[in-house]
């Protein structure tokens, strides 16, 4: 264990924040935790439940100087830079939401302490790997409660087998932030397969599937460098986008997290206006053979670029927020991720955004030209959209 927030504790200190964290990314340095940080300064009463223990999941040596520098207490800089309303915002912001911070190898017995005792809210982002199950985990292995599995599905299923030993009728609610469309839901489908895997009892299954809220969300923001040893810079324009459902708590209120029953209203925005963007000018970058350390800001000074871009949007994607019936909100996010990509503090480089670009393409510009099809068949309007299909000419 380390210190908390407020005092100085013994290694072997209790666990005793209401939200546990399972990721040290910067990312969510700058959104999830900054967002409950505000809400505790607010003096707003019931604004969060509490602070954060803030869980290191791998062994890399960046990851150990984050988790060192958040437990000494201080708290950490994120620098808001960028555009914001048209209004130039520069500012550095301090986190104080995390209070502890632990090594889930080291810390387990904690950890398994913790799940049985304060903790209300789970919190993850674990990268693109994080779902990946370890063939080292198994019934076996998962029969001895003190060893730590090595996959965070495995993880997280053990201490929630904790839990339900031991406090089964305390609310918890899990949020993921992984990129991944309805990741609540996908979590949860993970959680129940090893659960069934290793005949694991039924109660405690349905303990998974009824009593556990797994939310669904989007989280929104660039946060384009780390701060070492922790710390951000981001963006100013910041989203939670968090699917309405019975019984879910809220890390915090916070003017940054919507709560919606329309939560594929902002994936669909998200994916088809920002995230295509960004592979718009990568496609461009990778095509042209551009500067090698261009940023999006660089591309979007490029009037003949940027000239490209605005008609994509205007021509080929805007059109289909029309025919939803979602023509003046996805217009209003134009305007909001315009200014975004004419950040001139990101160092957003395209080289970055280009990596696994085939794959982007698939997965942001594919489901839009699908979408468009279906829309002119329904409708009888005819979406012409040359530009993103020459995109994926050598793709589909």
């Amino acid at each position: 264990m380390r210190p908390s927030h407020e005092e100085d504790q013994a290694p072997d200190a209790p666990l005793t924040q209401p939200i546990l964290q399972f990721g040290t990314s910067r990312f969510l340095q700058a959104h999830v935790d900054l967002f409950v940080s505000e809400a505790l300064e607010s003096g707003q009463p019931g604004a969060a439940p509490g602070g954060i223990t803030v869980v290191q999941t791998t062994e890399n040596a960046d990851s150990a100087a984050r988790i060192a520098a958040l437990a000494n207490g201080s708290g950490y800089p994120v620098h808001v830079r960028g555009l914001h309303a048209g209004r130039l915002i520069d500012a550095t912001l301090t986190g104080r939401a995390i209070r502890q911070a632990v090594h889930v190898r080291k810390d387990w017995a904690l950890l398994r302490e913790a799940i049985s005792g304060p903790v209300q809210i789970i919190i993850s982002n674990t990268g693109d790997q994080g779902y990946r199950l370890d063939e080292r985990d198994n019934a076996r292995a998962f029969a001895e409660p003190s060893r730590v599995p090595h996959s965070f599905p495995a993880r997280l299923l053990s201490l929630l087998h904790t839990r339900w030993q031991n406090r089964p009728d305390a609310p918890l609610s899990l949020f993921p932030c992984e990129l991944i469309e309805k990741n609540g839901e996908v979590l949860r489908g993970i959680a129940v397969e090893l659960a069934l895997r290793w005949h694991m009892p039924d109660d405690f299954i349905r303990y998974l599937t009824e009593h556990c809220v797994w939310a669904n969300s989007l989280v929104d923001r660039i946060v384009s460098e780390p701060i070492r040893p922790v710390g951000a810079i981001a963006e100013p324009y910041a989203l939670w986008a968090i699917e309405k459902q019975p019984r879910l708590q809220v890390p915090c209120v916070h003017p940054s997290i919507v709560l919606t029953d329309n939560l594929h209203h902002f994936e669909r925005r998200k994916l088809f206006l920002l995230n295509l963007g960004h592979t718009f000018l990568a496609e461009r970058w990778l095509r042209d053979a551009r500067a090698a350390e261009e940023t999006v800001c660089g591309a979007m000074n490029d009037p003949a670029l940027r000239a490209e871009l605005e008609k994509v949007w205007q021509q080929e994607v805007l059109p289909v927020f029309d025919l939803l019936g979602e023509g003046d909100d996805a217009l209003a996010y134009v305007a909001q991720v315009r200014e975004r990509l004419l950040n001139p503090f990101l160092a957003h480089r395209l080289a970055d955004i280009a990596q696994n670009h085939a794959q982007k393409k698939q997965r942001r510009i594919a489901p839009l030209l699908a979408l468009a099809a279906s829309l002119t068949r329904a409708n009888g309007t005819i979406i012409d959209q040359p530009l993103l299909t020459e995109m994926m000419a050598g793709d589909i």
